[in-house]
């Protein structure tokens, strides 16, 4: 069988994210599995570099992974033939500029989401992109997971009739780093290194929203910085500046009401870190991260409203688990194979560039929508 190899350039790899969602489970599992089938009998196969600013990590990452190159050049990789895609994970605040150098270098991007720190700049990428003729895409790796894909399957058979409204709830606990190491990087509640939930998680319900249930129109964001104080990676305390917590309100051009709380600052009492329950006319879904639960119109309890004795109904026990009766991969190495053959069959790929300033000007407007303490239109992006 025939590899067609295609040279892949990993900036920011040393990353959480990168290390784990995009090098070991995407671009490693693809490897794997022998590469990605294509219908001529061939198969494409990933050949990753590490890039990144730390040596030490770049080595002991290679290490890891059976000795992969790496460089801590940009311009020299950018300028290497033998690798066509510039994949970018580093912290938001540098991803434009190197973008923009690879894009200059003819290279086909790929980014993780914000994809810019401005829609002014996200736009830039894409026209840029564009421009040169390049491929383009931006990871909105939630689209892939077993739960959504479920809700998805629900949605194109009607089975919620006329969906009402739509109830999201994200996030955990991130410790303060005092008592115990926190789970994200400290960058992230610093305003000045581009952190702050709201820049964040609102890219990620705007790709899901324009999705599943219509393209958003308008928002209402209430921001809060609930700890003000958490300590680095060195176990020094800093002012913690950026947003930790979102309340946002979207509507949609279907007329849905979409509403979806973040935070790094709640304890977990639900099913899930992420929760989406969708109600409709003839029944309802809740939604993690793997299940969904559904309930239909003729499995719903009537309860009657007695606070004075015990519920005689226990409202979970109505609710019926969707079978998975279809298999599904890492959310993020489901659109990395599509990106893939994007890249080197032309097949579609929508989740561009033009998508992933979609995202960015959305989080700028729920900003807006908190300072000015109002409902901010959503203009159509041209």
């Amino acid at each position: 069988m025939e590899s067609l190899n295609i040279g892949v350039i990993l900036n920011g790899v040393t990353g959480r994210m990168g290390t784990n969602q995009h090098l070991a489970r995407s671009i490693m599992g693809i490897r794997a599995q022998g590469g990605i089938p294509t219908p001529d009998g061939k198969v494409i196969v990933p050949a990753p570099l590490l890039l990144g600013r730390n040596e030490n990590k770049l080595k002991s990452l290679s290490a890891a992974h059976g000795g992969l190159p790496w460089s801590t050049d940009l311009d020299a990789v950018l300028s290497d033939p033998a690798y066509s895609i510039y994949f970018d994970t580093q912290t938001t605040l540098l991803r434009h500029e190197s973008t923009v150098k690879a894009i200059a270098a003819a290279k086909h991007v790929y980014c993780e989401k914000p994809v810019a720190t401005t829609v002014a700049d996200a736009l830039e990428l894409y026209h840029r992109a564009e421009a040169k003729g390049v491929r383009h895409g931006v990871v909105q790796d939630k689209l892939w997971l077993p739960g959504l894909l479920k809700l998805r399957r629900l949605i194109d058979t009607g089975y919620f009739g006329r969906i009402l409204a739509v109830r999201g709830d994200f996030g955990y606990w991130v410790f303060t780093g005092e008592d115990q190491p926190a789970q994200r990087p400290s960058w992230n509640y610093r305003k000045a290194e581009g952190g702050g939930i709201i820049s964040d998680m609102l890219c990620h319900w705007r790709y899901v929203v324009d999705n599943l249930f219509g393209d958003v129109t308008a928002v209402s964001c209430l921001g809060v910085n609930h700890i003000p104080q958490r300590w680095d990676e060195q176990g020094k305390p800093y002012t913690a500046d950026a947003d930790d917590a979102a309340f946002a309100t979207f509507q949609t051009k279907s007329g849905i009401i979409c509403q979806f709380n973040s935070s790094w600052a709640t304890r977990v009492r639900r099913d899930d870190l992420l929760t989406i329950q969708v109600d409709g006319t003839k029944a309802s879904a809740v939604a993690g991260l793997r299940e969904c639960f559904v309930q239909h119109d003729a499995n719903t309890p009537k309860p009657v409203w007695n606070p004075d004795v015990p519920s005689p109904i226990d409202f979970k026990s109505g609710w019926e688990r969707v079978p998975d009766n279809q298999p599904a991969d890492n959310a993020f190495k489901a659109e990395w194979e599509l990106f893939l053959k994007h890249v080197v069959l032309g097949t579609p790929f929508k989740w561009n560039l033009l998508e992933g300033a979609k995202g960015v000007q959305l989080a700028e407007l729920g900003i807006e929508s908190w300072q000015r303490r109002a409902w901010v239109d959503v203009p159509e992006i041209q």
